[in-house]
């Protein structure tokens, strides 16, 4: 059973900068409740281990300013679901690493035989920009995992990530999606049509709070995530900087196993993944040597007893599943410089030589602006350096 009384309150100091959840977990431990917590002086927090005397004063100018009932009614009007690390259904492999979310925010169906890690999941990650054989080999290995009732995690991202989920869900399979946004906004907007479908069939996470923007520091931090959930991550292809070799790092450091496909150095997309081979990550053969070496595990087609909680969710995602709303369209609210690049992008595809002699600014101020833009998900970038608005498809 949800408390929704601690959830407030782990709601209420995740406000507070300069604490993260482990942080929170020892004033917890401390006080036995974080409610009685926030009503204890700024000297009693030096009690907590790794509190000291500045961070104290911190916290305590910080809680005048927030009235933790007035924040859960206020947030849980656009965020209705999500865990605390207090929750039973909040993933237990998340708990294992050093910076689990605070917060935790989903949007589909919840089994918890996967939260508390009874059915492995294994993470897919790489390129947004593959060869086909990437393609091709990341297709048949998501599809020959999830045929075996593995969970395939990604990130929701153009190229890899989208091939792994649409492959999980051909083959019938769970897959879980983790945004570096809020649930509202779809970055890629190319991924709407999959978000939905994985929000309806799947899984979606975010410690990103409705509203959030697709910022572009927010992608390693969901790595984390995608890396803390998993027993494995398999990088198909990445080349030399990616952000799939920060996933494999992370995962590293976590104590998962890493695996990576093998392809020539002639490939500039896959060089990251001989680095990743060198450091020691197992290479992917064959897909029935890989299924051999992560093992067998319960199939998802097994009869599951549903908790209480699971059983009431349900009941409300088969209303949503059964008539479901499309996701609200982005709303350009821009800054003059933003609005001025937006507003020179015409209804059909426009170059970015068209945009600069429109807007008369420096070719470098522009595309940063059009990389916002498409961070926004306000446009999409096209062949040839020409550029689309999303709201206009």
């Amino acid at each position: 059973m949800i408390n929704n009384r601690e959830k407030k309150y782990w709601l209420a100091w995740s406000n507070i900068k300069g604490l993260g959840a482990t942080s929170i977990r020892k004033i917890d431990q401390t006080f036995d409740s974080l409610e009685t917590a926030w009503q204890v002086s700024s000297q009693e927090l030096l009690r907590v281990d790794g509190i000291g005397k500045k961070l104290s004063e911190t916290i305590d100018q910080q809680r005048r300013k927030i009235d933790p009932d007035t924040l859960f009614q206020q947030h849980i009007e656009k965020n209705p679901f999500f865990w605390s690390p207090s929750d039973n259904l909040y993933p237990h492999l998340l708990l294992e690493i050093p910076s689990p979310p605070t917060i935790l925010y989903y949007q589909g169906k919840v089994i918890e035989k996967e939260n508390n890690g009874t059915i492995p999941m294994i993470g897919i990650v790489g390129t947004r920009k593959p060869t086909e054989h990437g393609r091709r080999w990341t297709y048949n290995i998501s599809k020959a995992l999830a045929q075996k009732g593995f969970i395939i995690v990604s990130g929701l991202a153009e190229g890899i990530d989208a091939v792994a989920h649409r492959a999980c869900l051909d083959a019938g399979g769970r897959t879980i999606a983790v945004l570096g946004n809020g649930l509202d906004r779809v970055y890629p907007p190319s991924n709407r049509d999959l978000m939905r479908e994985i929000a309806q069939k799947g899984l979606i996470m975010t410690e990103y709070a409705y509203g959030s923007r697709p910022e572009k520091g927010n992608f390693p931090a969901r790595n984390r995530i995608v890396a803390g959930l998993c027993r494995a991550v398999l990088v198909m292809e990445a080349p030399e900087k990616s952000g799939a070799l920060i996933t494999a790092s992370y995962a590293t450091e976590f104590n998962r196993d890493v695996y990576t496909l093998p392809n020539t150095p002639d490939n500039s997309q896959a060089r990251g993944c001989l680095r990743l081979i060198h450091k020691g990550a197992e290479i992917i053969v064959t897909a029935e040597e890989l299924l051999s070496s992560l093992g067998s595990i319960p199939s998802l087609d097994q009869p599951q007893q549903l908790s209480l909680f699971e059983q009431s969710l349900e009941k409300s995602l088969d209303v949503l599943v059964s008539s479901p709303t499309p996701l609200p369209p982005i709303q350009p609210n821009l800054t003059p410089p933003l609005s001025i690049v937006y507003g020179a992008i015409a209804p059909e595809p426009t170059s970015l030589d068209i945009i600069v002699t429109k807007t008369q600014m420096p070719t470098a101020q522009v595309s940063g602006i059009l990389l916002q833009l498409e961070l926004d998900g306000l446009i999409t970038q096209l062949p040839g350096m020409k550029y689309k608005k999303t709201m206009d498809n």
